[in-house]
């Protein structure tokens, strides 16, 4: 960006100075679109792989088992996972269930 100076043309005609933005062909070209939409892409799948990886934990509930042992080993594969089985945070699943 700046100032451009006032010139004479080859008619002998005189052209006031005025102020250019000279960056704005350089920051637009017309060939590198691929760039953005390469960077939405890959944005798009890591959002999907993260949504899919979260739904198979949260589906399981208490009333998914027919007993407290059937929950519990359930709840010992993978802690993190199914969280949700234990309320209380004591390692217990589903305490409400008979055995």
């Amino acid at each position: 960006m700046g100032y451009r100076k006032g010139y004479y043309k080859k008619d002998g005609t005189y052209v006031q100075g005025h102020y250019v933005n000279s960056r704005s062909k350089k920051l637009y070209n017309k060939k590198d679109k691929g760039g953005c939409l390469s960077a939405i892409l890959i944005v798009m799948f890591f959002v999907f792989i993260s949504c899919t990886e979260d739904s198979k934990c949260s589906s399981k509930t208490c009333s998914d088992f027919a007993n407290q042992s059937e929950a519990q080993s359930v709840f010992d594969s993978d802690r993190d996972c199914y969280e949700n089985l234990d309320a209380d945070n004591d390692n217990i699943a589903c305490e409400n269930l008979s055995n």
